[in-house]
């Protein structure tokens, strides 16, 4: 009954994850044209202008001749920055030593949990001769890597929870930062008891996601094994299914980030996409209840533009 329970919620954390997670992207991709940054260099452009920040806009006639964008350039910023949390080391160090143990431990444990899942559907669907060196190959290193990734997790958490219980982040902590922080601490903890205690090779989870992607809910382990093997899996699940619907879904936010902000130099030509947005969003009304804007919910953005230029004429 108790395993029947980890499957269950298993599969109802990853099914509320990828929606939740689609849900958050197409609430960001229908926000509003964020106000161009012009911060340089952009790691996209193109033609060796991005070692020395320079920009397409440089070029005479810019507008009558072909962009040249990369997509290696902005590879080359984005992967070490997400691995690695490169600003974070460069801006503020301190937070970095408790940071990167903690989202690179999340990297490990995702990355074998989804690895776990490749292996689970080659064993469950594909032939023997093929799935027999493949599942042996992922046994090899499921475990170092999974026991790697809930140390580090669990050393980043707590490091974090005490760096925001202390002088420096106390006043920008709130409640909600303190108790998504025990919660990994719990979740990977007893996933760390379970690994440690009663499953060192990582057997009874690989076989529980075996089980998983093909749909066998037949019950693993026995004893105290078992019953931490069942709380580990509900826990991972229920924080699986939580992350998403937090501020800590900025691992989707980061995108529009980089590309809807930091990096967005799309140019504004005349009958371009960037022109019908941009008119679009300036015929909105505008509800500002600064004197200064002299809003009345009903004058749009243009109006409001025209009129400062009228008095700055007058």
């Amino acid at each position: 009954m108790m395993t029947t329970l980890a499957y269950v919620v298993a599969y109802l954390g990853l099914v509320f994850f990828l929606i939740a997670c689609v849900a958050r992207f197409m609430m960001w991709s229908k926000m509003p044209m964020h106000v161009r940054w012009e911060l340089y260099p952009v790691a996209h452009e193109g033609g060796g202008k991005a070692a020395y920040g320079g920009s397409y806009l440089e070029e005479t006639d810019w507008w009558t001749k072909k962009r040249e964008v990369s997509l290696v350039g902005e590879l080359k910023v984005m992967v070490p920055e997400i691995l690695f949390l490169v600003a974070l080391r460069e801006h503020n160090k301190k937070l970095w030593t408790r940071s990167f143990p903690f989202h690179f431990g999340l990297y490990l444990v995702g990355g074998v949990t989804a690895l776990m899942l490749v292996g689970g559907l080659i064993v469950g669907y594909l032939p023997e001769s093929i799935a027999a060196p493949v599942g042996k190959i992922i046994s090899s290193v499921v475990p170092f890597l999974g026991g790697a990734g809930l140390v580090l997790g669990i050393i980043g958490a707590v490091g974090l929870f005490l760096r925001r219980r202390g002088r420096a982040l106390r006043d920008y902590t709130a409640p909600a930062d303190l108790f998504n922080l025990i919660f990994f601490i719990a979740a990977f903890g007893v996933a760390l008891v379970t690994f440690i205690g009663f499953d060192r090779d990582f057997s009874m989870v690989e076989t529980f996601i075996v089980n998983l992607v093909t749909f066998n809910l037949a019950p693993i382990g026995d004893g105290t094994g078992g019953m931490l093997l069942t709380l580990s899996a509900v826990l991972l699940a229920l924080l699986v299914a939580y992350i998403p619907t937090t501020h800590m879904s900025h691992f989707i936010g980061k995108y529009f980030a980089y590309h809807s902000i930091r990096w967005s130099d799309e140019p504004n030509l005349a009958g371009g996409s960037q022109e019908k947005t941009i008119h679009e969003l300036l015929s909105r009304p505008v509800t500002w209840s600064a004197p200064h804007i002299k809003a009345d919910g009903k004058k749009s953005w243009l109006d409001v533009t025209l009129e400062d230029d009228d008095n700055e004429t007058t």
